[in-house]
């Protein structure tokens, strides 16, 4: 799970992450906390490794209070004819909250289902293309639903 007070900005190289493609984002990010209504900080090394990347916005220090949400997932769920959709999930208290689907057109290169909150909607893009990135490459499963055989 992703914090979903973080916008990620660029790849975070240097991360030490065993299974980078396992990461919630598909891969490790830098970026910016907007935990803050009046700043967007820049997280060290640390805190984009142990929360903005993997972990609940309640373990940060900077979380507003109150607040609706700790964690963002997002699952490929098809991609097919030149359509991915992409499953995410907003969690409270480590319960599914808030849920829906997002849809990206390849052959447009454009989000025909976006994500309202610009935030959300750039961890989903950064997750994207990581999944891009992988499926090009051909470290996407074959057989994952994703992929159907």
């Amino acid at each position: 799970m992703a914090c979903p007070y973080f916008i990620p900005t660029e790849k975070f190289l240097e991360g030490a992450w065993p299974h980078r493609s396992r990461l919630p984002l598909g891969d490790g990010w830098r970026g910016l906390c907007t935990a803050s209504a009046d700043q967007q900080l820049v997280p060290t090394d640390d805190q984009l490794r142990d929360c903005c990347n993997l972990g609940y916005a309640r373990q940060c220090r900077r979380i507003p209070d109150p607040h609706r949400f700790d964690a963002v997932r997002f699952s490929v769920v098809r991609d097919r004819e030149q359509r991915v959709h992409i499953c995410y999930v907003l969690e409270a208290s480590y319960r599914p909250g808030t849920h829906g689907m997002l849809e990206y057109d390849a052959a447009s290169r454009c989000w025909t289902a976006p994500h309202p909150d610009p935030r959300i909607q750039t961890m989903a893009a950064c997750y994207l293309q990581a999944y891009l990135e992988r499926r090009q490459s051909g470290f996407a499963d074959a057989t994952s639903p994703q992929n159907p055989a």
